[in-house]
């Protein structure tokens, strides 16, 4: 290729020369070429869906300007014809050339290409121009794509890095700006100057792609021992250029020892890749705070990036589907590179030696123990996915972190069982024998069969094809002076092995495998002394439950677990009951601030069973309120939609106006429901509740129908969610003796390519009996009247001053107070919002109401939302509606509405929703 890059413009013209050969033993009639960056061309493209999918929205609204395209000017073949070309299947970043003349196997043609690429802004990707005029170039070219099973791989860009190139070798001529500075992937075999600009002169033989980094001023240095050469970009001005060498030195060695030596001469590590796939946890905290050396983050985030780029420069693998294999060599290695380097590191660096934390068992969790817990989180939660899912239907936190880290664990787990290097021997083969050639998971595991001596057909069967999980108990022991008998138990009829300890004094004295254990199996073993039995004791197995894992020979007083008090949070510790005690505080206007402590057993990975009680002290009252609630989970493991069954009890306590207490005791089942690609968002529940309400007599006029009720609640959900459409559907029935009602509500948002955004909603509901004078339980027009106690509301009984603005989206969802507010035969209303500058949107509402003995009202307003922080705080600012003007009012700042949420977890859901 030569290419000329315009700085200012941030655009390539390429000429490109392209010389095919095909390799394969059939006839090629045309070649697919990846044309990935021309993926941010289009609001449609597969890309696009998945910013979306993602909740990231900064895509769909960039300018065309920010994203990027590649304009093909002419394609020709060796005698000067054109060649035609198109996009298949609708596919925006690929491109079918059409041959003039089929290329016969062990033949070769080639074609010139000339072409225009505009690079994209990197704050998609991280991969383009960025505000300080340096310009990271991945993606950028055309390439023919890898040729496998009679055809070639079409994949889109799906911003995984893990374009399907054929590996190829390069010859480049760049012409860039005479002050600016190149690096790449690629060897520099020379530089020219011309009159204001230069030209670099690249080449390499078998490498999947170039990259090239443009830059004003050089951030890359060059280490180079007898076995590579690296151009480092990763940024830390706090470690020396000695340090860093030594280093990359170690490094480069360990893998090499591991891996053998690499198929290519100079390998690039860039701050884009590391930002890209960071250490977690690590490149979460400001510096100051770091609990690690800066010497140690620096090797750290070094040696990740640099096995990465390694394993992607010297295995050919379809990184879509056999990414696992990437990311299990990647950790494998990573964590015996801490084994040998840090053995003593803690996960938590130099904060494990303060001795106030000492207590907390995530404090003194050995540095590789952390893997397992990231991918238990999923586990826990029912979102872990198969090692072999495409890597396109990963959900964002199994892409970039727990499946990564279970491959990892996956090798671990097979090495230890196996032994004597069996894994790292034939992993090391597996490169060097497909240096050269495109490969797949099936030659992997030929190979390890091949170099083991046991059956491990469970590997890949089990532990990579499903999610089955992994957890073994002890049944009964029976111990005699010389010998035990001892019962293992299956709990998940999952037949792996599992490693069996005996413990003396803290010490192992005896490990065995166990294997063929279907459901549960009695072996006799040797006393040896061991005064403790342990399943799993350093933790080889990647399993689901380590509570279970023990058994004390001393007797049955010494198999109870202790109780272990903790403030605030903490990893599950297998040997104690853990509780933990949380300060908590609400907020309402009849209490006051509320302040008390949460008692829960609720770690940071999920319980089956969980309980919640918080005491609390009102500070208007001097009385006790709170809250509790316990639940039961049953995830479901199997195939189908059902995912998930909840059983749950809840109570409260608090005031619902001045001097009068409300209590409440609900009762719930839930069924909760998801599509199979877990990328969808698509969640559907069932929940049956009995709500039981007990609330103190009131002097208030708008609550003097103090009955004390109970009501059976059914509900149906369906919500499909992302960053550019929403919708959902809320079916929900409630009955009790004094009536019975049904309702609907559909919820309808869309992001056009235009970047206008339009919401409806649509609410129905009717009385199907009535046997009550009271107006409590009446549809609101604005406001809910919510008898069940399901809203936070600031002032729930009351009707004149700030509080009683709050806005709750349901029911009839107006935002001005009419003259009529409540139905108690049946009400429709339609809202809907368009945005007119970024959070600034227009909302209409529209209703039919109808009371007993009145017509049929119709109503409506009108006025502007400011959607300041969604679903957080928002206002809304009547214009027009039933009663008139707004703005002429008097007291128009008693007619403004607000949404506002005193709970951190709302906020923080909508950043972490992107992750599961």
């Amino acid at each position: 290729m030569t290419v000329r890059i315009n700085t200012e413009e941030k655009t390539l013209l390429i000429n490109q020369i392209l010389t095919f050969n095909n390799t394969s033993n059939d006839t090629l009639k045309h070649i697919i070429l990846n044309d990935w960056n021309n993926a941010f061309s289009s609001k449609s493209s597969a890309l696009a869906k998945k910013y979306s999918d993602e909740f990231i929205r900064a895509f769909h609204l960039a300018s065309e300007k920010e994203r990027g395209y590649t304009s093909i000017k002419t394609i020709v073949d060796a005698n000067f014809q054109s060649i035609n070309w198109k996009r298949p299947n609708g596919k925006v970043d690929l491109v079918k050339l059409d041959l003039n003349q089929p290329i016969l196997p062990c033949s070769k043609q080639t074609f010139t290409l000339n072409y225009e690429v505009k690079i994209p802004n990197a704050k998609f990707t991280r991969y383009g121009y960025d505000d300080k005029d340096r310009i990271t170039l991945k993606n950028w070219y055309l390439n023919p794509s890898r040729y496998e099973h009679k055809q070639f791989v079409q994949l889109s860009n799906e911003n995984l890095d893990d374009i399907p190139n054929a590996f190829s070798n390069f010859e480049i001529e760049f012409e860039l700006p005479i002050k600016h500075h190149l690096s790449s992937n690629l060897l520099e075999i020379n530089t020219f100057e011309l009159v204001d600009t230069k030209k670099t002169v690249l080449n390499s033989k078998n490498k999947s792609e170039a990259i090239i980094t443009i830059q004003p001023s050089n951030t890359y240095q060059t280490y180079k021992n007898e076995i590579i050469e690296a151009s480092c970009g990763i940024e830390d001005s706090r470690v020396n250029d000695i340090d860093k060498a030594i280093i990359f030195d170690r490094v480069s060695r360990f893998t090499a020892s591991k891996l053998g030596l690499p198929l290519t001469s100079k390998i690039l590590i860039s701050q884009e890749d590391y930002a890209r796939q960071p250490f977690y946890g690590l490149n979460q905290l400001p510096n100051f705070l770091s609990p690690f050396s800066d010497n140690l983050m620096f090797e750290l985030k070094f040696l990740k990036t640099y096995l990465n780029n390694y394993l992607k420069e010297n295995l050919n693998l379809n990184q879509r589907r056999d990414y696992w294999i990437y990311d299990g060599i990647q950790m494998f290695i990573m964590m015996q590179y801490a084994d040998e380097y840090f053995p003593d590191l803690k996960m938590t660096g130099n904060v494990a030696n303060l001795k106030i934390l000492k207590s907390y068992h995530f404090i003194n969790l050995d540095f590789n123990q952390q893997y397992n817990y990231l991918y238990m989180l999923m586990a826990r939660k029912n979102l872990d996915q198969p090692l072999n899912e495409p890597k396109n239907k990963l959900i964002k936190f199994n892409e970039q972190i727990a499946s990564k880290y279970r491959a990892g664990l996956s090798l671990k787990y097979l090495d230890s069982y196996l032994g004597n290097d069996i894994v790292h021997n034939t992993i090391k083969e597996y490169i060097q024998e497909n240096q050269y050639f495109g490969t797949n998971s099936r030659q992997f595991e030929t190979i390890l069969i091949k170099n083991s001596p046991k059956d491990i057909d469970w590997f890949f069967r089990t532990v990579i094809e499903t999610r089955d999980l992994i957890d073994y108990k002890f049944g009964k022991v029976t111990k005699t002076e010389d010998s035990l008998s001892v019962n293992i138990i299956n709990k998940t009829n999952t037949d792996v092995p599992i490693s069996l300890y005996q413990i003396k004094d803290n010490q192992v004295v005896n490990k065995m495998w166990l294997t063929n254990i279907k459901t549960d199996s009695t072996i006799v073993i040797p006393r040896m002394g061991a005064d403790k039995l342990t399943l799993n004791y350093n933790n080889e197995v990647p399993e689901y439950n380590l509570r279970n894992n023990w058994k004390s020979l001393k007797g049955y007083f010494f198999n109870n677990r202790p109780f272990k008090f903790v403030f605030f949070k903490d990893l599950e510790e297998p040997y104690y009951n853990q509780i933990f005690f949380v300060p908590e505080v609400e907020f309402n206007i009849y209490d006051g601030i509320a302040l008390g402590m949460r008692i829960n057993n609720k770690s940071i990975l999920n319980k089956p069973f969980s309980f919640s009680v918080t005491p609390m002290y009102s500070s208007n009252t001097g009385t006790l309120v709170g809250k509790f609630s316990t639940f039961v989970d049953d995830n479901i493991r199997e195939k189908g939609k059902l995912y998930n069954i909840r059983y749950l009890v809840s109570g409260s306590r608090f005031h619902y106006t001045n001097n009068a207490f409300y209590n409440t005791l609900i009762p719930i089942i839930q069924f909760r429901f998801r599509d199979q690609n877990l990328r969808t968002n698509k969640n559907e529940f069932i929940q049956l509740r009995q709500v039981y309400v007990n609330r103190d007599k009131s002097n208030s006029t708008l609550n003097s129908n103090t009955e004390n009720y109970n009501i059976f609640n059914a509900k149906y959900g369906n919500y499909q969610s992302e960053g550019t459409k929403h919708y959902s559907m809320l079916n929900d029935l409630q009955i009790s003796s004094k009536f019975g009602k049904i309702s609907t509500e559909i919820h309808y948002r869309k992001l056009f390519q235009n970047n206008l955004q339009i919401s409806l909603r649509l609410f129905a509901g009717a009385f199907m009996f009535r046997s009550t004078s009271s107006n409590f339980f009446n549809f609101g027009l604005d406001k809910p009247n919510d008898y069940m106690f399901d809203y936070n509301l600031l002032g729930r009984s009351e009707t004149t001053g700030i509080y009683s603005q709050q806005y709750i989206y349901a029911e009839g969802g107006f935002k001005s107070k009419l003259d009529t507010r409540f139905a108690n035969q049946w009400i429709t209303s339609v809202n809907g919002t368009i945005n007119i500058w970024n959070w600034i949107q227009v909302y209409g509402d529209a209703g039919l109401l109808k009371n007993k003995f009145s017509s049929t009202k119709f109503v409506y307003d009108s006025g502007l939302h400011l959607n300041l922080v969604p679903d957080y705080f928002e206002l809304f600012l009547p214009i027009y509606s039933s009663n008139g003007f707004e703005l002429n009012s008097n007291n128009y700042g008693e007619k403004i509405r607000f949404v506002v949420t005193l709970s951190p977890k709302t906020l923080v859901s909508l950043f972490t929703r992107k992750w599961f």
